[in-house]
């Protein structure tokens, strides 16, 4: 049985094991959505396998694709390497002390082997191979296993353009440099080609694991949108922005934004709010309510915006004036993603994407990101709400296989219904792009989601 193989049916099993054990937990709890987060102790067994599989199978093609047979990633503890960080086993809240981790191509036979240059192994995914009482310099042992290796080109994590592939401090980069024979030195090239593609690239086990992350998060906006949340005339925007922020930690889950919660409303509804003295930042019956909402659980990171539409007393469903904006914004999701091709970069994607828009008479406007270890992660950039000429360096990276992305756009629409200003259409999902096709990792939003007032 190959490594991948063996490595596949551990995630299985747990995957397995997990959904059982849930099962039984069910019974303790009363609440759906708390039925569905796992214990921090399975969380922390899923998260490693699928870290184990990471390693196994992308590592060996990512540094062949770019040319690399020695990478080096280092860290201090608090001070952690951003790529670093999504290598640690679960039970690793940081580094320590100085964490160096090297990865060595042995060729075909050998394989990529992976090592720990460090007074600790790092779990069992790393092994030791430093003895600071034989050789109390570090960056000397991290010498002599490269003088040995021999390396063409030793890779460090250094980049213009990413912020998550340039975690290496003055300081490392000065000790590990002087630390290296010329020979050696002269060898040193920048790891941001394969640190973006270790960050951006999903495998299989990752994509299932995003599904149950992803139906979780459109759960919790769901149920804020909803009378369990909010009281027309009486909630304001900050009470559920708060309420959002709230039930998150409650589910024992993070977020790595705050959520912002925004109303939008016709002129003349302001207006009219106004002279009756009436506080524009309540959430009113007839608003249009926008928010941007993103959890993190079992490493992976979900950025959604989605709508609501407070209905009216006697209304059963959106105005249909609204119905038509949200298609539209729909319509520009299906232009943008249409425009999905490997080898395309991020800047082609987006006039591409903008001109046919235009063509068809919407005013787009495309800020769309990769997403997964990270929210606003490494990878092919596609716009930003103030660039929508391109964006230099990230928008000039080429579109791989295997790669998630939040769909982040505004479709300005004007409606007669809603006045002179068009209606800013905002939204945001999250999909897979395999190399041919483009999906959804959950549904996306093509409906209001319905708050009676009454």
């Amino acid at each position: 049985m190959t490594r991948r193989a063996d490595s596949t049916i551990r995630i299985f099993a747990l995957l397995m094991s997990m959904t059982l054990l849930n099962g039984q937990l069910s019974a303790a709890s009363t609440d759906p959505l708390e039925q569905r987060i796992m214990p921090l102790r399975e969380r922390a067994a899923l998260q490693d396998s699928i870290l184990r599989e990471r390693l196994d199978t992308l590592i060996p093609t990512l540094m062949r694709r770019e040319g690399i047979d020695a990478w080096v990633v280092i860290g201090r503890e608090y001070n952690e390497d951003p790529v670093l960080k999504t290598m640690l086993p679960a039970t690793w809240l940081n580094a320590r002390r100085r964490t160096v981790l090297l990865f060595i191509d042995r060729g075909d036979e050998g394989g990529i082997e992976r090592m720990a240059v460090a007074r600790y192994a790092v779990g069992d995914l790393f092994p030791g191979v430093w003895d600071p009482e034989t050789q109390p310099d570090q960056y000397q042992r991290i010498a002599e296993i490269l003088g040995e290796a021999n390396p063409r080109a030793i890779a460090l994590n250094y980049s213009n353009d990413y912020a998550l592939a340039d975690g290496l401090t003055f300081s490392e980069q000065r000790d590990f440099s002087a630390a290296l024979p010329t020979p050696l030195r002269s060898r040193i090239v920048s790891a941001e080609k394969l640190a973006v593609g270790w960050l951006e690239t999903r495998t299989e086990t990752e994509m299932r694991t995003y599904a149950d992350v992803m139906a979780i998060a459109h759960a919790i906006i769901a149920e804020g949108f909803s009378r369990a949340a909010i009281t027309p005339s009486v909630t304001t925007t900050d009470d559920l922005e708060w309420w959002f922020r709230q039930r998150v930690n409650d589910l024992g889950l993070s977020t790595w934004f705050h959520n912002s919660i925004e109303i939008e409303r016709p002129a003349s509804a302001t207006l009219a709010l106004q002279n009756r003295g009436a506080a524009l930042d309540v959430i009113h019956p007839g608003d249009h309510v926008h928010i941007d909402f993103g959890i993190t659980y079992l490493n992976l990171q979900t950025d959604t915006q989605q709508n609501a539409y407070i209905m009216r007393a006697g209304e059963a469903d959106a105005p249909a004036h609204l119905k038509r904006a949200l298609a539209e914004g729909n319509a520009l999701q299906d232009i943008l993603t249409a425009n999905f091709q490997v080898g395309r970069t991020g800047n082609q994607i987006l006039a591409h994407a903008r001109a046919q828009a235009i063509d068809r008479g919407l005013s787009p406007i495309i800020y769309t990101h990769p997403i997964g270890l990270h929210g606003h992660a490494a990878g092919t950039t596609i716009g930003m709400w103030d660039k929508q000429d391109g964006v230099p360096g990230s928008g000039d990276y080429p579109l791989h296989a295997n790669t998630a992305y939040s769909i982040e756009l505004t479709a300005e629409v004007s409606l007669p219904e809603w006045g002179d200003a068009p209606l800013k259409m905002k939204l945001e999902e999250d999909g897979f792009f395999d190399g041919t096709a483009f999906r959804y990792i959950q549904p996306r939003q093509t409906s209001y989601h319905l708050v009676p007032s009454d």
